[in-house]
């Protein structure tokens, strides 16, 4: 039987051998869930960049750019980390370079893997019939918040345990833990999440319309898949 591994933040990755897994990158508020839907509304490909000048620089190429930290859309840059930003028609078949806070450094410290996409609940299933078809053992990679552990994601990470429970086995207890913590919240995910950190984040920024979208699952059907560097579909 294939199996399932959480690693619940970016730093941890160093205890983790990801050269037989497909590892699942999740960051729900909000570059997974930006980039799902940027996939959905007929983006081309996204590059993911851990570094701001990096992605800056593809500007001149004709790339859109979207940068985040702590938040924020970054001066200079087309584009922010709010998902509804990704659902404009002008965006139909271009490409975009992309930096976030947390997002993109776990796409960064997943390198390596035999195979990496990108998971969100807006493409839970999707995700999980992607994972059913493949060989390969699973890994999720929560990105969490500059290093520190994030409930969204483990959230995310345990709704996947869960759906794929008849058909893999936890390698630890961090996906026992992230699906039992699934299992109490799933009744009413923003509920749940309430009073969890990033939330408040974006609170303090007025961003609520993003965090409801976010939760909401099976919105589209569309499994990012990084390819030579470039995620596409």
């Amino acid at each position: 039987m294939k199996t399932i591994d959480v690693c619940l933040s970016p730093e941890l990755m160093h205890l983790y051998n990801v050269q037989d897994r497909t590892v699942v990158v999740v960051d729900i508020f909000r570059a997974t869930s930006c980039m799902t839907t940027a996939f959905a509304h007929g983006i081309a490909s996204i590059t993911p960049f851990a570094k701001l000048e990096d992605c800056l620089s593809l500007k001149t190429k004709g790339y859109y750019t979207a940068g985040e930290r702590d938040g924020k859309k970054v001066d200079g840059f087309d584009l922010g980390n709010s998902p509804f930003e990704y659902m404009e028609d002008k965006l139909k078949g271009q490409k975009i370079a992309f930096t976030t806070t947390n997002g993109t450094q776990a796409i960064a410290k997943s390198a390596g893997a035999k195979e990496i996409i990108i998971g969100s609940f807006l493409n839970l299933s999707a995700v999980v019939n992607y994972l059913l078809k493949g060989d390969n053992n699973v890994l999720v990679v929560c990105a969490g918040w500059k290093g520190k552990v994030n409930l969204e994601d483990t959230l995310f990470a345990g709704a996947l345990v869960e759906l794929l429970k008849e058909h893999t086995q936890p390698d630890c207890d961090a996906p026992v833990a992230a699906q039992h913590l699934y299992n109490a919240a799933k009744n009413d995910l923003f509920d749940f999440l309430k009073d969890a950190s990033h939330v408040k984040r974006l609170a303090k920024l007025n961003v609520y319309k993003d965090i409801q979208f976010c939760l909401t699952p099976d919105q589209y059907s569309v499994v990012p898949v990084l390819k030579d560097g470039v995620l596409i579909v």
